[in-house]
């Protein structure tokens, strides 16, 4: 008993307090687990709410059907489904169902909703990818994982908008999209981004992204996608369909003349020599030689459109070493100005033409590159050289009566005659001798200026021209005069020997021709 005692008097106690601190500790550590419990509960709910939010519609994905990667295609079947072009889709196509084939260009989800922009070259429209019964959520979600620029083929009706869709082509329709699939996936990360590139060169702002010439060029498959591209090339084509399909009309016979030559065509030294097998030869500086024989062959009126190149510095915006030349040749009765009348008649042909059928490219190009309208007279604009010297003496040019243009007087000389005249295209005639080649025609009433001629858009020179030389006797004392071998002429002289009729022509350049038609602000490079 005593034991007892002396335990409960001198044991117990302790222990009694030890449990209690025990108790407090306990307390603090079952909140804890209790809230950590609480806690890990709540995760596993909301993974489970994920899981099955993932899980339920793969389960009834009813769509699972209308859209996906479409297997490459290898010509196995010839299908009858037949693709809309973009450029027709308008409201006036309201409610029609059409398949459509194009480039996703941009996209963005918004809860049960996609948006993408679909592009077809130059020409784009807004699709609408929206949960309903006939597209599920899986389908939205994989509409927005499509990567930039993957070729997509779109089943969808057309709607009218509400209201207009600035950012593309198509402003008063889009596409409700029942089917989607991915007929060539781009890879995830592009060296540059369309937008990026398409966007106007006069917009300033920090923060948005452009896309300079380097990697343009670096990466010209995408950058020719942009619409501006797009529109560019179709008027080139336009130049040159217009120039050969006026000609023809006019009884030109097209001809196809050597890039290869014995001898530098224009008599200077900005021409490339190339080894030929033993000998050397030259690429063609341009095609005149050959079109001045085929005249003397009796064609009467020739044209050709081909390479030209030029061992010249291309670093500027209006030069190359190697372009595609607009060039005709015309016999006359008894004045050059007869071949001078065709040829300004023949510019405003085509720039009728561009203006009446290119209007829609002009416009996309016109929203990369502003410019103004272009102006020109009917008949054009005719002035002489020496009127073109005053004027820009006025202007406090110092020159000679003989001097070449440089390009700063020519740029100023194009906005002399914009303000007096009112036209961005007119032709200046009887330069002086002393700055043309040695074929051309000199002036039988003043020996220092020739019967040549060069026509200006918005102030550069994109066509020269003049009556050329046909007596051989003659031909040959000029060609001396500009100290030209004339062993390598040899069969270009032998050629005027069997009787040549007089004639004209001149040269264009069809890209300097376009850029300065557009009047646009890019390196002729691009």
């Amino acid at each position: 008993m005593t034991n007892k005692k002396e335990d409960e008097a001198s044991g117990d106690q302790p222990e009694m307090t030890n449990d209690a601190t025990t108790d407090q500790v306990s307390k603090k550590a079952l909140k804890k687990q209790q809230k950590e419990a609480e806690k890990a509960a709540k995760k596993a709910e909301k993974k489970a709410a994920q899981d099955a939010t993932v899980t339920e519609p793969e389960a009834v994905d009813y769509a699972k059907d209308q859209y996906g990667v479409m297997k490459m295609i290898q010509s196995t079947e010839r299908m009858t489904r037949t693709l809309v072009n973009v450029r027709s889709l308008s409201a006036a196509e309201a409610e029609k169902a059409v398949w459509v084939r194009g480039r996703l260009h941009t996209s963005r989800s918004k809860g049960k909703q996609c948006f993408f922009v679909l592009r077809q070259q130059q020409f784009t429209i807004q699709c609408v990818v929206a949960v309903n019964d006939k597209v599920s959520k899986q389908m939205v979600k994989f509409s927005g994982a499509i990567n930039k620029e993957s070729m997509i083929d779109v089943h969808g009706v057309v709607k009218r908008t509400p209201q207009a869709v600035e950012g593309c082509s198509q402003h008063d329709a889009e596409l409700w999209v029942e089917q989607l699939f991915v007929v060539s996936s781009a890879e995830p990360r592009l060296p540059l981004l369309i937008e990026d590139a398409s966007r106007p060169v006069t917009e300033e702002d920090g923060e948005r992204a452009t896309v300079n010439q380097d990697t343009r060029l670096d990466n010209r498959v995408l950058d020719l996608r942009t619409p501006a591209n797009h529109a560019i090339f179709r008027i080139q084509a336009g130049i040159c369909r217009l120039f050969r399909n006026t000609l023809t009309a006019w009884d030109f016979t097209e001809i196809h003349t050597p890039k290869m030559i014995s001898a530098a065509s224009e008599g200077g030294a900005n021409v490339f020599q190339v080894s030929y097998f033993k000998g050397s030869a030259y690429l063609a500086q341009s095609p005149q030689l050959y079109k001045q024989m085929a005249i003397t062959a009796d064609f009467d009126k020739v044209f050709t459109v081909g390479q030209v190149f030029r061992a010249e510095d291309s670093n500027t915006h209006r030069h190359l070493t190697e372009f595609v030349g607009l060039d005709l040749e015309m016999a006359f009765s008894y004045h050059y100005h007869e071949v001078l009348d065709v040829i300004g008649q023949l510019f405003v042909e085509i720039f009728k033409g561009l203006r009446d059928e290119y209007a829609i490219e002009i416009e996309t190009v016109k929203k990369q590159f502003p410019h103004d309208d272009f102006k020109f007279l009917e008949p054009s604009l005719r002035l002489e050289y020496p009127e073109a010297v005053v004027m820009l003496r006025e202007a406090g040019v110092e020159m000679g009566d003989e001097d070449d243009f440089t390009t700063p007087a020519e740029k100023l000389l194009g906005k002399l005659v914009k303000a007096k005249y009112d036209t961005d295209f007119f032709i200046l005639d009887k330069f002086p001798l002393a700055v043309r080649p040695f074929y051309t025609m000199p002036d039988p009433n003043n020996p220092k200026q020739s019967n040549s001629y060069d026509m200006f858009m918005r102030g550069e020179e994109i066509l020269s021209g003049a009556q050329r030389v046909h007596d051989p006797e003659f031909l040959t004392e000029r060609a001396k005069l500009h100290k030209i071998d004339l062993t390598q002429i040899k069969s270009y002289i032998d050629s005027f020997r069997y009787g040549a009729p007089p004639h004209a022509g001149g040269g264009i350049g069809k890209r300097r021709n376009k850029r300065v038609r557009l009047h646009a602000k890019y390196s002729i490079l691009e």
